[in-house]
């Protein structure tokens, strides 16, 4: 079993991906803790779906520690 998720190592030390935006194929840089990003040349929202789990997982707050786990809540409202 696991000591802790394992999907929220990507929360806890952010990595950056580079997506294309599905509006206008522009390059868009998303952290891994963003749960979302307005691109910079067309202003369309993309959306990081990873994390996604934050919602729904009992044990969210304990995995990604009390200030990541409420900047990520907060920022879904």
């Amino acid at each position: 079993m696991f000591g802790h998720c394992p999907g929220s190592a990507n929360m806890r030390t952010p990595t950056l991906s580079i997506k294309k935006c599905p509006e206008c194929g522009h390059d868009v840089e998303l952290f891994s803790i963003d749960l979302k990003v307005a691109c910079d040349n067309c202003g369309f929202m993309i959306y990081n779906e990873i994390s996604g789990c934050v919602q729904w997982c009992k044990h969210a707050r304990e995995c990604l520690g009390e200030e990541t786990y409420r900047k990520l809540m907060e920022e879904e409202e």
